[in-house]
């Protein structure tokens, strides 16, 4: 680009994509700035599921699922808790706009630019048991048809043809250090120009010093991440007294790119970060056989049945089943002493309810291969993503008796032994509540409604049946290590995606997009997710971003 640019983009991951989308539409000049390479197009949405969701969709009236704008914000501000008035002042409007959003424009937004996701809708973190506490009431949950390369491409591809077309530039392997403010203004950035690099999407790169640049426009969109690979960031906003101590092992879900660093450049340049506290990992963690980036993890997306045991083989207490309610699982895991728990499940259960997060794990969906969707999901078996994990996976231990699993898991135990019959009690006693249609059990009865929905009969809930019973072996435990992924709180911004100075104040030319921002307002979240609302937050965030620099720039 020969002349200075309107918008410098930090970041070209979805959220940097949509804003420059939206840019781009308006006939604005974009350079995005980007660490690593051009492989690495769309960030870490490309390794995503894909999970949208969207409120009273043509898929849910279709499977009979009622749903409105009241009964999602109400379920969203009820999971959120929005308890600080200060730092959760914007949050609680973005929440409001992106619940209208995605009870309105949201779909027909993205189905204009070419994404279409699949008829059945999932049914995640289904809640604590309380009206009026976290969780979804209904299902919302709609996948991704092409998963998350397909929610890259949409908006990838109207960004390469603004490059063909002159009005987008790419400088890749530019780390930005630090942001040039000047008379209170944002005016561009400052940073490090890293060797070049031909690693392939998702790979660690390296981080050698060629020289160095400085980048000037009229305005920077800051669409860099959170902080879920930086493991020493996580554990020093680890918020302990709300979920106890800090896990000594995490395993990240994230590309080791997801560093966290614009946060602490953006605060330095004078933007506010709020809500450091408050983070999304997974308790459902595998360490992944055959890994793309260091020390990559990949998360168990469970149907409601598996039997979940402490570190210590004590069952873990309502509601604590999995799928239910992501952080009073992890508080209950850690309040052990132990930072890892147990799935206790069997062939019936694992062929019907195991899915795995990834593009990568789900071929047929990525790919967008009908066939192979009927004949993987429709047929005999677990589908070969998970087969290959039972197969190959080190937190998986499989076995034709309970004595036999219960010596394979001691020999992965990270602490105590358990005990045979412990382990044995329990399970017996919650296979004699499935013997006829009533129980007592409220897992069991969690099953059964779950079953009353369509979609989880069809697809995802196994018939209540005896995990001890050979007919559905062989029995199978797993595992479960804590998975760092998702940043909810961090740079403050208004519903403009403009960034929110120490005093409160608008920050003249600066933006924020994405997890960066807490995925809008340095919070939308609040304390907990509904699922589907990370990547609807880096695209309402980044769609925001750019309508607001499009219409009010010079």
């Amino acid at each position: 680009m020969a002349d200075e640019p309107d918008v410098i983009v930090v970041g070209a991951g979805l959220a940097g994509l949509v804003a420059t989308h939206e840019l781009v539409k308006a006939g604005r000049k974009v350079l995005i700035v980007e660490q690593e390479n051009r492989a690495n197009l769309g960030g870490q949405a490309f390794w995503s599921l894909g999970g949208l969701l969207f409120v009273d969709s043509p898929e849910q009236r279709r499977l009979g699922i009622k749903d409105s704008y009241e009964l999602a914000l109400h379920d969203w501000f009820s999971s959120a808790g929005f308890d600080r008035d200060d730092e959760d002042h914007w949050a609680r409007k973005w929440a409001e706009a992106y619940v209208r959003f995605a009870a309105g424009e949201k779909r027909r937004y993205l189905h204009d630019l070419g994404l279409r996701v699949t008829p059945m809708v999932g049914w995640a973190e289904r809640g604590g048991g309380a009206a009026d506490g976290h969780g979804n009431s209904v299902p919302r949950f709609h996948l991704t048809w092409g998963t998350g390369p397909e929610v890259v491409r949409v908006f990838a591809e109207p960004v390469l043809d603004g490059e063909r077309r002159g009005l987008v530039s790419f400088a890749f392997r530019h780390r930005v250090d630090e942001l040039l403010v000047e008379d209170g203004a944002a005016v561009g950035v400052r940073g490090t120009v890293l060797e070049p690099s031909d690693a392939d999407r998702g790979k660690a790169s390296s981080r050698t010093a060629v020289g160095e640049f400085e980048l000037r426009a009229k305005a920077v969109v800051v669409t860099s991440g959170g902080i879920g690979h930086n493991h020493d960031l996580v554990r020093r906003n680890w918020p302990a007294e709300r979920l106890g101590p800090c896990p000594e092992t995490m395993i990240p879900g994230v590309p080791a790119y997801v560093d966290g660093r614009m946060i602490g450049i953006t605060e330095d340049a004078g933007g506010r970060i709020v809500n450091r506290d408050r983070m999304w990992h997974y308790t459902e963690g595998l360490h992944n056989w055959d890994p793309i980036w260091p020390d990559h993890a990949i998360r168990i997306i469970p149907g409601p049945s598996s039997m979940w045991f402490d570190a210590t083989g004590k069952r873990l207490a309502p509601p604590n089943f999995p799928g239910f309610d992501t952080n009073a699982s992890l508080k209950a895991i850690l309040s052990t002493g132990y930072d890892y728990s147990w799935f206790v499940l069997d062939q019936t259960i694992i062929e019907k309810e195991f899915m795995l997060s990834g593009s990568e794990q789900n071929p047929d969906l990525t790919g967008k291969d009908l066939r192979r969707v009927l004949r993987e999901r429709g047929g005999k078996g677990a589908i070969p993503p998970v087969e290959a994990f039972k197969r190959h996976g080190v937190d998986f231990v499989v076995a034709d008796t309970l004595g036999e699993l219960v010596d394979g898991m001691n020999k992965l135990s990270r602490g105590p032994q358990l005990d045979l019959a412990t382990i044995e009690e329990q399970i017996v006693a919650r296979d004699l509540q499935v013997e006829n249609r009533y129980a007592k059990d409220f897992q069991v009865m969690a099953v059964a409604n779950a079953r009353r929905y369509l979609g989880d009969k069809v697809s995802r809930v196994a018939k209540p049946h005896r995990i001890l019973d050979p007919a559905h072996g062989p029995l199978i435990a797993v595992r479960l290590n804590i998975l760092t992924r998702k940043t909810l709180g961090g740079v403050q911004t208004t519903l403009d995606s403009q960034v929110v100075r120490a005093d409160g104040t608008p920050f003249p030319g600066l933006y924020a997009a994405g997890e960066v921002a807490g995925f809008g307002g340095g919070g939308v979240h609040g304390y907990n997710a509904l699922e589907g609302t990370f990547l609807g937050g880096c695209i309402f965030s980044g769609r925001a971003a750019g309508r607001a620099l499009a219409r009010n720039l010079p």
